[in-house]
């Protein structure tokens, strides 16, 4: 059950970081946005002044052209956001991948983690108080793994 437990913490915090991560990218593109639309009015209310002044067909082609040229600019910079936010959110899922370690050996294979938790019992029924740490060695031609836990106290499992 403490198992479980700890996966489901490992989750939520999983999901909490890609959510801030997302939360942070969504700022982010909404800031590069806002830039860009402000960039895009002062070239429009530019051109259109200039319009204004000269009264002419050409000047009219300039706004348009210059509210283009805004336009494209406020795209790209939405892409190059929204690009940035995929690779850090892949970043955060991808720290929390999930491994399997099983070592094979003259014919039998051995789960780590299912050794690692038969340890963890194995001290808590032999044990009053709380493990803090634990390091196994595993020794196939033994058909065992010994670990010691907290420092100073070892122990045996079979395999």
């Amino acid at each position: 059950m403490a198992v479980k437990k700890i996966k489901d913490v490992v989750e939520v915090k999983k999901d909490a970081v890609v959510e801030t991560a997302a939360k942070e990218v969504e700022k982010k593109a909404e800031k590069a946005v806002e830039k860009a639309a402000v960039k895009a009015e002062k070239t429009v209310a530019k051109a259109a002044k200039a319009a204004k002044a000269a009264d002419k067909a050409p000047a009219e082609k300039k706004v348009v052209a210059a509210a283009k040229k805004a336009v494209k600019k406020a795209e790209k910079a939405v892409d190059t956001v929204a690009k940035k936010a995929v690779k850090t959110v892949k970043k955060a899922e991808t720290k929390d991948a999930k491994a399997t370690v099983v070592l094979q050996f003259a014919g039998a294979e051995f789960k780590m983690a299912d050794v690692l938790e038969a340890a963890k019992k194995d001290f808590a029924a032999n044990n009053t108080v709380a493990l803090k740490t634990i390091t196994l060695y595993v020794k196939p031609e033994d058909g065992a793994a010994y670990y010691v836990a907290n420092g100073d106290i070892t122990g045996k499992v079979n395999l």
